[in-house]
Parts: C-alpha cells; structure tokens; sequence
C-alpha cells in the first residue's frame, strides 16, 4: 500500500467560486469574493440558509448552514446571490474532464471534489508533487477559480490532507507524516466524525486524534459500534479503499429529501428510507424496469456526503425485497452522525429481472405478488399516491420534499 498515491482535488469554496466566474463572465463589475457576499436559498423554507459564502464575510463571524435572517445580522451590507446549480454541474463537468487527462482512474465524490489514483504515474511524471502544484495553478490560471489538493497514500489521508490550510494550496499527508501532521488536530476534524460523536469523544478525555489513535481499540468498538472501529483506523490514517471509477451506462432513479432539521433517530429516517422505496419502486414498476443495486445516501450537519449499496443477485421491482435491502444497507453505513439530508438510488436498471428461479420456488406465487402490486398501482396512481399499500407493508407517515430523476 505504500507505494500508492492519491489525490484528493477539492474546489475552494465551490458554489461562491463559481458564481463569481459566472457573473464576471456575464460583465459583473465587482469579484463577489473579495466582498461580503453568501450563496443562499429561499428563505421562506430550509433552503433558506448560507450555502457558501466569501472569505470576508467569514470575517464577520458568517458561517455555512446558518440561515439568511442570522447571517444578515452578523452583516447588515451583505450581499446574497441564489445558486445557480445548472452551471454548477457545467462547471463540475468541466473540471472532472480536465482531470482525466492525469489518471484514468478519477472518483467524483461530489460536484466539486474528487479522486485521482496516480500510483505508478512517476514513470509518466517526473515529480507528482510538482504535478499536482502545475494542476491547481493551470486551473486557477484556465478556469478563474481556485483548488486544494492533498496527496497522500490512500484516499482517506488525501482527503484530510486538502482540509489543511485553505485556499489555493497543495498538502501532503503520507504515511510517514501521521503523527507530525494528523495527531496534533482536534478530533473533531477527523474526516466523518460529526458533532455527536465528537461530543462523546470529549467526555471520554479523547480531544485529539493523538487521543484517539493511542485509545483502547476494542472499547472504541463497543462503545461505538460499527463506527469505533472506522474511529480507530481513521486515527492511524489506515484506508485502503479504491479509487473507484462509477460506471454510468446503466441508469438510475432516485430520491433524495433536505429534512427540516438534523436528525439522529434511526426510527424517523426508516421512516424516511421507507416512503422513498414505496415511491422509487412505484416509479419503477411504471417503467417496466428492475433495479439490481439499492443504495443510501447521506450528507450530515457537517455537509460531508457518503453512501453505500448493495447489489443484488436478481433484479427486483418488488417494493418489500427493495426496502430490506434498503434497511440492510442503511443499518451497516450509518455514522450516527446528524443527518440532514437522505436519499435512496436504485441503479443497475435492466428491462427484466434476470432472475434465476430455484426448483422450489412456486413461479406462479411471484407472478401473483407482481399482479398484486401492478393493481394497487393502477389503483394509487389513479386516486392518490397512498391510498393502498401492501399489508406486508407497514404503513408511515406523508412524505415531503421528495425529488426524483432519472440520470
């Protein structure tokens, strides 16, 4: 795993950024990042918050996710622009494009961040460090906006490495410098550890990731689960996940709802998962598509995004096999962090289920299930969304905010 080397590409303050060059672009007199200036939404709802905002307006105490009312307060002459997410996803496109040309093996994690794998790119480049500071110059230069990059040995270091001093910087953060450059941080920067985990951490004496790394790797694991082990590992900078390149041949559909404040309770976003499946399966039975991949994706309080997915043996349209995976995958990736924002993606869609049927199995009862849900259906899209679901079903509560697209 040494010999690895990868780069963590992260645009400075994204959304402002790119505003600012669309604006100047369009013969805007005025730079809004060298003015008080925020990226925000509409008020009247959740959107209605700081989305992105300029480094003088950082200076007035501005912080992102904080609504438009408070960060008005803070700045009576604040200037507030509404995103433009369509230019957005130009930019992004853009972006990840000249990236390419580097390394083959590019993971976009978000619409402004991603992986480059340039393990074994020193044959092609003399000096990768060096490499990486021509990119970010190039793109500063080209594109009008400015990167951090971290260069590690694996994705997780990479990814903690371009957090460090920000804007405009490259940062290493190798094996060999994990005691000097990530020890000394406050946990709380610890790349997935949100606001509840660091909370308990701070009343285990734990306020460092020195702390951290030099704690009880089992108690870790007992007292937070699933996620003490990440804690631990994270703490020595061991990761050794791929760099991995997300196909898009096939498409997909899914839902993703902004909740209307931070949730923790695992009961509510089941409940969340569980209106998301009813609708995206629904969806799917009317396109007369199966999926073979279920998938969960969750951005916490600290705006950071991950995901998981499962990928099944036969494609299923069927919505109770769907929400136990769902509920399997949601079960094994959750951080316990503070979640505002949950989606369900179902990809891998194929116009049969390819299914292998066993000598036991009765193929006549699942042409009823899907005769059954075909009905209920018909009956829903007719006379309301919720009118019936399947008894095997249980049934929760009115879904809000939901938005659904096909890729």
């Amino acid at each position: 795993m040494k010999d690895r080397i990868i780069f963590h590409i992260d645009v400075n303050n994204a959304f402002l950024s790119w505003t600012a060059v669309y604006l100047l672009n369009k013969g805007f007199k005025k730079d809004i990042r060298k003015v008080p200036a925020i990226i925000g939404g509409d008020e009247k709802s959740r959107r209605g918050i700081v989305l992105a905002k300029s480094p003088v307006a950082k200076k007035y105490g501005i912080v992102t996710a904080e609504t438009l009312y408070s960060a008005r307060k803070k700045c009576k002459h604040l200037e507030v622009y509404p995103p433009n997410y369509n230019y957005y996803y130009q930019k992004s496109k853009e972006l990840m494009e000249y990236l390419s040309k580097f390394s083959p093996l590019q993971e976009q994690i978000s619409v402004d961040e991603c992986f480059l794998d340039m393990s074994g790119m020193n044959y092609i480049y003399d000096d990768l460090i060096s490499l990486a500071y021509h990119i970010k110059d190039e793109i500063k230069n080209s594109f009008g906006y400015t990167v951090n990059i971290g260069i590690a040995n694996n994705k997780l270091c990479a990814k903690m490495a371009s957090d460090f001093e920000k804007p405009d910087k490259v940062h290493t953060l190798f094996n060999n410098e994990i005691e000097e450059k990530l020890w000394p941080l406050d946990v709380k920067d610890l790349y997935m550890c949100g606001k509840s985990t660091t909370k308990e951490l701070y009343k285990l004496n734990i306020h460092t990731i020195g702390d951290l790394a030099k704690y009880d790797e089992k108690f870790l694991e007992k007292h937070f689960k699933l996620q003490g082990k990440y804690l631990y590992r994270a703490s020595h900078g061991v990761d050794n996940s791929k760099v991995e390149i997300h196909e898009t041949k096939n498409p997909s559909i899914s839902i993703s709802e902004t909740l209307p404040y931070n949730y923790t309770d695992e009961v509510k976003l089941k409940e969340i998962i569980f209106r998301q499946v009813e609708e995206l399966s629904r969806e799917l039975r009317s396109k007369g598509m199966f999926a073979k991949t279920i998938g969960i994706t969750f951005k916490n309080s600290n705006f950071n995004s991950y995901s998981a997915q499962e990928t099944l043996e036969n494609a299923t349209d069927n919505t109770k096999e769907i929400l136990k995976v769902a509920y399997k995958v949601f079960e094994n990736s959750y951080k316990q962090d503070e979640i505002r924002l949950i989606g369900v993606r179902l990809a891998n869609l194929m116009n049969n289920r390819n299914e292998q049927v066993s000598l036991f199995d009765k193929e006549d009862n699942l042409d009823h299930t899907a005769d059954i849900q075909k009905t209920i259906d018909e009956i829903n899209n007719k006379f309301g969304k919720s009118l019936i679901k399947p008894a095997s079903l249980k049934v929760i509560g009115d879904a809000r905010e939901k938005k659904s697209y096909m890729e």
